[in-house]
């Protein structure tokens, strides 16, 4: 009876919110405690559950805070500004060097997780180099959107982070493992940037460049006068190396991710913004998008402590270990590798991670799969590849929107790009013994 009712939480959520009929926040919070209490759990014990489910996501959720404000505050101060004009400049007229530096500085530029962030600051700056070499703005969507998708794997991306709450692992360590398999991701994005820019030469009949550098435009033009006034660029290689020292400190272990970022945000604004008000604006800018998700969390982490302390995630393991082939398990990681991506197009990353991993990960341990192997493989593509593509995430319509094409021509051109992008990470991660075939 209670698997049963561990299934209906789980597809009540899942239904309201992909209808929208409720937010992710509010179904998070308030189904599984219905769910509960109609499961026979007096509301002592369900505000126990609830309360310790928060509880562990705290430190999740600090980090991720924190490291908005941090990224955010730099990026305010231009820490970026040089770095996309060296690549306009070192790109030049070759649509191949476009290109790559088209997914180059995503890369860069999505150190922050934000794909909004990346898709805004990278399009606008390369758009002009393809239109007037009459280049296909869909290479452009699709190079930007494969280095965003592999950088989503981060560990203060949304993905990885709501993995590691719904599977209550600490971020650095399902994170660390697959950071040798995102790297040959971005190789293997970074080379067919590179391969499209080639195909754009042979279409363009390209021999020499016809864009004079003095028409590229560079990042300062493009400024505001808001934002211009908030810039620091004497500060430059300061926040460069206050940004390798706080990641540093991270890999390392020797600090904890929410104590490195908090540190880093303060430093940051001590070192850019020493007024008082100027510190204040500056958090307040980037306060929402912090919030917003920090609410997710929080729901998440209530959602999680209900269905895992109530026995409910338990009870429908067993069900489906026990309706499962045991020879077949040590496949799961590997298969969830390969389809996680399109995934994506179905689920959104709440209902996913918080619906359907944490079922899918409590089998596979049943079946002796150690829990984060099904998270890591759940980071090689659902909403971290798949998000560009996603109809399920609004980053997408700003990411054509901004392009200037429909929806269905990015899909239709980017779908499979992003979907080899995640089969490489996974027979990666398969070949270096992260999990077995």
């Amino acid at each position: 009876m209670i698997a049963l009712f561990g299934l209906l939480t789980i597809l009540v959520v899942l239904a309201v919110i992909m209808t929208k009929k409720m937010s992710p926040m509010a179904a998070l919070i308030a189904i599984p405690i219905v769910m509960a209490l109609l499961a026979g759990f007096d509301i002592g014990a369900v505000n126990k559950f609830a309360v310790g489910g928060v509880k562990n996501i705290a430190p999740v959720i600090g980090m991720f805070v924190f490291a908005i404000l941090f990224f955010g505050i730099l990026t305010d101060a231009g820490m970026l500004d040089p770095i996309i004009d060296r690549v306009l400049k070192v790109v030049g007229n070759k649509p191949s060097r476009i290109t790559l530096g088209s997914a180059v500085l995503a890369s860069i530029v999505h150190l922050d997780g934000s794909g909004a962030v990346t898709f805004l600051v990278v399009i606008p700056a390369m758009l002009p180099l393809y239109k007037r070499l009459k280049m296909d703005p869909r290479v452009l969507a699709c190079s930007v959107a494969m280095a965003a998708g592999v950088c989503n794997m981060l560990p203060w991306g949304g993905p990885t982070l709501r993995a590691a709450s719904s599977l209550q692992i600490p971020v650095m360590e399902l994170f660390l493992p697959v950071l040798p398999v995102m790297l040959t991701g971005l190789a293997f994005v970074y080379t067919c940037a590179w391969l499209l820019g080639k195909r754009e030469e042979k279409r363009l009949g390209y021999v020499n460049g016809v864009v004079s550098s003095d028409e590229q435009g560079h990042q300062e033009t493009r400024l505001t006068d808001e934002e211009k006034a908030v810039r620091r660029p004497h500060l430059f290689l300061v926040n460069i190396g206050l940004v390798v020292i706080v990641l540093g400190s991270m890999i390392s272990g020797k600090v904890d991710p929410i104590i490195c970022f908090m540190l880093g945000t303060v430093i940051a604004l001590l070192v850019n913004y020493r007024k008082p008000d100027q510190q204040k604006a500056r958090i307040d800018a980037h306060a929402k998008s912090a919030l917003m998700m920090a609410g997710i969390l929080f729901a998440a982490g209530i959602f999680t402590g209900v269905m895992k302390e109530s026995g409910m995630l338990k009870e429908m393991a067993s069900y489906v270990a026990t309706h499962i082939p045991a020879e077949s398990a040590s496949h799961f990681p590997f298969i969830i590798g390969l389809i996680a991506m399109p995934l994506s197009m179905i689920f959104d990353p709440d209902s996913f991670y918080f619906g359907i991993l944490p079922v899918m990960a409590s089998a596979g341990h049943e079946l002796g799969v150690p829990v984060i192997e099904m998270g890591q493989a759940a980071i090689l593509g659902q909403m971290t590849t798949g998000f560009p593509v996603s109809p399920l995430t609004p980053a997408t319509f700003l990411l054509v929107g901004l392009a200037g094409i429909d929806l269905g021509e990015h899909q239709k051109f980017s779908f499979f790009f992003l979907w080899a992008a995640s089969i490489v990470m996974t027979v990666a991660a398969v070949l270096i013994g992260l999990f077995p075939i």
